[in-house]
């Protein structure tokens, strides 16, 4: 993965934890030097900005409908991260009050017949950054901070034609599961390999 971990102070991300502090520096494909760092509440009105950038296929493709708006929901979760139950990551280009969010991707604990730790996974990047390793970032990024809080396995739903998606879980180096029905490939990702 490209960059280097820095822990700053977070504004706004509540806890203990140090990882509501994490960001990463990284370069995407094409030189663009881009930020990945926890979501905080002061990214609402970002995150809003983003979401009304974003092209309908895109939308739908993440959430399996079309959307005018985020839902509120999804904001009201920015002050619940905890890594353990709920993480979320941003990717912005820009700094200060020209900060743009880019990407978002989080994990969302959910219960498993077998008992393990596990997390619906999920992503969204803007049309222009797409293509340029963005996601595969963030999802490594992603998977370090649920191994350190017991994740064990992500999960994920994706849409049989979203072969950009499914393609950024074939080559997370991580062992992967998937089957589909009804146009929908669930995939499975095993954290406790490390993906090298």
């Amino acid at each position: 993965m490209a960059g280097t971990t820095n822990m700053t102070q977070s504004q706004g991300v509540t806890g203990a934890d140090p990882d509501a502090a994490f960001t990463q520096p990284a370069k995407l494909r094409n030189g663009t030097p881009v930020t990945i760092r926890v979501v905080r509440p002061d990214d609402r009105d970002r995150i809003v900005a983003a979401f009304n950038k974003l092209e309908p296929g895109t939308i739908y493709t993440r959430y399996f409908s079309f959307r005018k708006e985020i839902p509120a929901a999804t904001l009201d979760r920015i002050a619940q991260i905890d890594f353990v139950q709920l993480a979320g990551l941003v990717a912005t280009i820009g700094t200060g009050a020209d900060e743009t969010i880019i990407g978002n991707a989080s994990y969302v604990g959910i219960p498993a017949p077998d008992g393990a730790r596990v997390a619906e996974v999920a992503f969204i990047i803007e049309e222009d950054y797409q293509g340029q390793g963005l996601a595969s970032r963030m999802l490594a990024a992603l998977a370090d901070l649920a191994r350190r809080h017991g994740i064990v396995r992500f999960e994920a739903e994706v849409l049989a034609g979203n072969g950009p998606m499914l393609g950024v879980f074939q080559r997370s180096g991580l062992p992967m599961r998937r089957h589909s029905e009804d146009g929908v490939v669930h995939v499975e990702l095993d954290l406790a390999a490390t993906g090298d």
